[in-house]
């Protein structure tokens, strides 16, 4: 197994919940961090994550989109075996849905996030 096999991106726009490092260290990965989409998708360009963290911010702005997290997780499709854990809040829980109905491959987990919960999508 390579060292970028066992590699996290942690997406970290926002935050306001706890840092899951420990944890994602606990679990053999090896963390980078970048805090936007845009530095996100130049890093998954040039590497290929085991997981993906990212959050979900809606952002009425964008006319085509729900948010920037669509772009990364377009990126990820070229990467099927990266696995991609989303947090979000319940009020945005129907934007996430819409989400949803065009990228269905990541696990979502509302903040406050659930560490149990987020170890075992990380597994």
């Amino acid at each position: 197994m390579s060292e970028e096999d066992k590699r996290l991106l942690m997406i970290v726009e926002l935050g306001g919940y706890p840092d899951f490092s420990p944890l994602y260290r606990e679990l053999g990965y090896s963390v980078e961090v970048v805090t936007s989409g845009r530095k996100a998708i130049s890093y998954l360009k040039q590497h290929h994550p085991a997981a993906v963290v990212a959050e979900f911010n809606f952002q009425h702005e964008f006319r085509d989109r729900t948010s920037w997290l669509e772009s990364v997780l377009a990126t990820l499709q070229h990467t099927p075996q990266t696995r991609a854990v989303v947090f979000y809040r319940t009020d945005e829980q129907d934007h996430l849905d819409r989400l949803r109905t065009r990228f269905a491959q990541f696990t979502a987990l509302p903040l406050p996030v659930d560490a149990e919960l987020l170890q075992q999508a990380l597994r």
